[in-house]
């Protein structure tokens, strides 16, 4: 279970100890039999960009236990405090943006309107974004049905306006679900759009913190602080706190209960000391290596000229897609690359990673041997054709290709290995190619 462990934190920034290896394994095996695929196959795939898989396995491990107006004293603040503040700072643009991460079902993205339509006068523009992983969940949050127990802390007097009869339960009224959208989203990965800086009046984080490695949490907590407005409001879980003086926020206390809000400008900052910029392909190499694709991304469109127009900055903003999961995208970079140069190997490579995570696995054998075969000393083909033909049972090739693999991904250079090695460094994918081997042997 340690390696799924690992690829779920990885992946989706989720952590688990030990304890839930019994809940993990019997995941793991229900997933790997409906692929017809081995545990050990099963999780080699998960290293590729199988993103279709990913939001299964996201939908499996997530809880979505909530229901409307939890935890009801954030949301008196949000009335009380929250909202007339932003009201004062946006008087001239009469627009606020919300926030709900880790939305779920909906019931919290929902509540927000709810109290917005009851503060907000109806001239103004009311923006609601609810996100999840979970696609499951956002499905439910998008019919806007819930049973009567999910209203069990509603007061009677929002039921009666906002809520109406179906079924066993109730749905959302009309008004309100025009002003909430909801959008699948991997908080282990940035996204420039959702995240844009400054963009936000309030955001709610609140139960998902927990569930999340360190590292991931703390990145997490970094992009919704620079999301917020100078001013914006941020509110978590109970159960989550940030101390009594994080980066950028200012801890407030009333009625009842904790929450932040973004300070004008940063503590005690210093003046940053004048340097030399760094190239726009090594900014985005950068915030690759701290899986910040969105922002690599954002990175390489300010790019113009010959800069913009070099293979090397093409073969980038591929990988960036595929790692996002826009496969579709990634492949057609890919093959406007070839026209210009059918002998690069790089992207013969990259256009085998996304066949592999459209499931097109001979496609992808057949680029992955091209890439291999137009430079001898390019380790990642050799790795993903030793892992293809371990899956589909040709031990002979598999123990060729990974005995190659571990050879040249001693030499393999640092950036081919950021681009390819699916968020591996270079010990860890000799570490997988030895521990194949010795499952083959």
């Amino acid at each position: 279970m340690l390696r799924l462990r690992q690829l779920l934190g990885e992946r989706l920034g989720m952590a688990f100890d030990e304890k839930k290896d019994g809940l993990l394994g019997e995941i793991l095996q229900q997933r790997a039999t409906q692929h017809g695929l081995t545990d050990r196959g099963y999780l080699d795939r998960l290293t590729t960009a199988w993103s279709a898989e990913l939001a299964a396995l996201a939908e499996a491990l997530t809880v979505n236990e909530t229901y409307f107006f939890r935890n009801v004293e954030q949301f008196r603040a949000l009335a009380d405090v929250a909202l007339p503040a932003r009201m004062r700072a946006n008087q001239e643009r009469r627009r606020l943006d919300m926030l709900s991460v880790g939305c779920s079902t909906g019931e919290e993205a929902y509540s927000l309107a709810v109290v917005a339509a009851g503060r907000v006068p109806e001239a103004w523009a009311t923006s609601i974004v609810g996100l999840d992983v979970n696609r499951g969940a956002l499905r439910k949050a998008m019919a806007g049905r819930y049973s009567l127990w999910s209203l069990r802390e509603t007061p009677e007097t929002v039921r009666q306006k906002w809520f109406r009869p179906a079924g066993d339960g109730v749905e959302i009224d009309a008004r309100l679900r025009g002003r909430v959208r909801f959008v699948e989203h991997n908080v282990a990965r940035d996204d420039a759009v959702l995240f844009a800086p400054g963009q936000y009046d309030i955001v709610f984080c609140r139960n998902l913190l927990m569930y999340l490695t360190p590292d991931t949490a703390h990145t997490v907590v970094e992009r919704i602080t620079r999301s917020l407005a100078p001013g914006g409001f941020l509110f978590l879980g109970h159960t989550d706190s940030l101390g009594l003086r994080p980066p950028g926020l200012a801890v407030h206390h009333s009625h009842g209960t904790f929450y932040y809000e973004r300070e004008e400008r940063a503590r005690s900052a210093p003046e940053p000391a004048p340097a030399v910029r760094a190239r726009p392909r090594e900014q985005a190499m950068a915030l690759l290596g701290q899986e910040r694709f969105g922002d690599a991304l954002e990175v390489l469109d300010a790019v113009t000229g010959a800069e913009a127009d070099r293979p090397e900055t093409w073969l980038m903003r591929g990988c960036l897609l595929a790692a996002l999961g826009d496969t579709g995208r990634a492949a057609d970079l890919c093959r406007r690359m070839l026209e210009r140069d059918a002998l690069f190997a790089d992207a013969h490579q990259l256009l085998g990673d996304c066949h592999e995570g459209d499931e097109r696995h001979e496609e992808a054998q057949r680029e992955h041997r091209l890439a291999a075969q137009l430079d001898p000393g390019f380790a990642i083909p050799r790795l993903r054709l030793g892992l293809l033909a371990r899956r589909f049972g040709d031990r002979r090739t598999a123990e060729q290709e990974l005995d190659q693999a571990v050879h040249l991904l001693r030499s393999e250079t640092e950036e081919r290995i950021a681009l390819f090695g699916g968020g591996f460094g270079r010990g860890a994918l000799i570490a997988l190619c030895r521990a194949e081997l010795a499952a083959v042997s």
